[in-house]
């Protein structure tokens, strides 16, 4: 089999693609012929080696994946079902998407729902999940379409672009926020309604006039923290990034003067009612002209040119790495 194969020398991350026996895959209950993967945020920094996400090598990276079942020691997968993978440390301590070939746990497994298929799966993948997350945490704190504005932060990425589609579909008014104006037609096309640039949130005061009933963001640092100074009375923040850092330079004001929620969103270890209702919602809710516009589609062997592409933030929406 063909994989991405990431190996360390003197502390430098190399990636190529190798070809395998499937001998080498990591013993696991289900085999899935992999159709489409993702390339994500993660997967850079584990490509590029700019981050520490892989700490044992060879690695194939890859944190998501969906295509047919090829072999099967559980009896809740059957051979040629189509099946989906995102999280569980997949792509980061075991073998993962970026390959021909998986074999994973069948627990980690998600049948794929009704109206997809594995490159619309893919075009959704992990970034598409957490935004999903996003929204439902979003409802669950009691946010409405008639409670306000939503601003999305990190608006061009996966996660951001899949939040606006959906909360642009529910019938909330999206404020995105991007740092690069090449990407203003895209997050309109998308369902934003007005788009304003992340330099307006680089620095605030602790509270801040009361603007967004709820937020979605994805890079944290700084950005967070205005958000968070920002919010109405009794509004929610999703939490799911980090690409701005991990520090909050904020205060408890707005938490105990407004009322407002941070609420954190973990997609790696989602538990499964959780994950396969949240993938009914994406297969019902994401509209038909999503796919169209949302994914770049790449080969195993481009992956690390579009992983450096995605570090240095010149990618927008989902990269989709065609398999077979």
């Amino acid at each position: 089999m063909q994989a991405l194969v990431l190996e360390q020398d003197e502390g430098q991350t190399h990636a190529a693609v190798k070809v395998l026996e499937t001998s080498a895959l990591p013993a696991d209950t289900v085999t899935v012929e992999i159709e489409y993967s993702g390339l994500n945020y993660k997967d850079a920094l584990a490509i590029t080696g700019k981050g520490k996400i892989i700490r044992q090598f060879p690695m194939i990276p890859g944190i998501d994946f969906a295509g047919k079942v090829h072999s099967s020691e559980d009896g809740r997968y059957h051979i040629g079902q189509s099946v989906l993978l995102t999280g569980w440390g997949v792509g980061e301590n075991h073998w993962g998407g970026l390959a021909e070939l998986a074999q994973v746990n069948a627990d980690w497994l998600v049948p794929m729902p009704e109206g997809l298929n594995a490159r619309k799966a893919m075009i959704i993948g992990t970034a598409g999940f957490t935004a999903m997350l996003c929204v439902m945490a979003l409802e669950e704190a009691g946010v409405t379409p008639q409670s306000g504005e939503v601003v999305v932060t990190g608006a061009s990425g996966g996660v951001g672009s899949t939040a606006v589609a959906l909360l642009h579909q529910r019938g909330y008014q999206v404020v995105a926020v991007s740092g690069r104006t090449s990407t203003h037609d895209y997050l309109k096309k998308l369902g934003a309604t007005r788009i304003l640039d992340r330099q307006a949130f680089t620095e605030s005061r602790a509270l801040e006039k009361q603007t967004w009933a709820g937020a979605i963001d994805t890079v944290g640092g700084q950005i967070l923290a205005t958000v968070l100074a920002q919010m109405n009375y009794g509004g929610c923040v999703a939490a799911c990034g980090l690409a701005s850092g991990a520090s909050l330079p904020t205060t408890v004001m707005p938490f105990i003067l407004r009322n407002v929620r941070l609420q954190g969103i973990d997609s790696v270890m989602t538990p499964a009612s959780r994950r396969f209702a949240a993938w009914a919602r994406l297969a019902r809710e994401l509209p038909e002209s999503f796919y169209q516009q949302a994914a770049t589609e790449i080969t195993l062997a481009q992956a690390p040119e579009y992983a450096s592409a995605i570090m240095e933030n010149k990618s927008h929406g989902r990269t989709l790495v065609r398999i077979n």
